[in-house]
């Protein structure tokens, strides 16, 4: 059986977008319940040159919808500024996605199949077809920024575990 692009990413996004807005839940309880700052979460790095938790969250939703209205474009580039989210703003972000990726219907998605993608950054512009650019770049991103958010929160005693990150699998009826 051959799996369509659809498959190859749709799935995966809406399970992972899923866990990540279970576990800004579970940190939301945390920090409330033991007078977190909000604030200096969602600017917490794991280490000087790395980029915050804000930005991590925002590329978990810019490279799953966003990943998704590329290949429809045939352009992708990285997330646009988007000011000074606070907590609450990038959990509504998190679900917005989660939201806008259930309603993509196989058909669309499938239809980029073999298209030509181009990422772009300033000048530089990179080549893909959708496959390889949903293959080769954008699920690795997405996957390593949402580890990367669910990291820095258990760096601030959060108490995730791996059943968290993984959200709910699509197992066998």
């Amino acid at each position: 059986m051959a799996i369509s692009l659809y498959d190859l990413c749709i799935p995966s996004y809406l399970q992972t977008t899923g866990a990540v807005e279970g576990f800004l839940a579970r940190a939301a309880s945390h920090f409330k319940d033991n007078n977190v700052d909000f604030n200096e979460v969602v600017d917490h790095r794991l280490f000087p040159d790395m980029l915050p938790f804000r930005f991590q969250i925002v590329a978990v939703a810019h490279h799953s919808i966003g990943a998704v209205r590329g290949i429809k474009a045939g352009l992708f580039g990285p997330p646009a500024p988007l000011g000074e989210l606070d907590f609450a703003g990038l959990q509504k972000m998190v679900t917005q996605a989660r939201e806008e990726l259930q309603q993509v219907k196989a058909d669309e998605v499938n239809a980029c199949e073999g298209k030509d993608v181009v990422f772009q950054i300033r000048d530089t512009k990179i080549p893909f077809t959708a496959e390889g650019f949903i293959q080769s770049f954008s699920l690795p991103n997405f996957f390593f920024h949402a580890t990367t958010a669910y990291d820095i929160l258990r760096t601030r005693g959060v108490p995730l575990g791996k059943r968290d990150f993984l959200g709910r699998m699509r197992l066998k009826s």
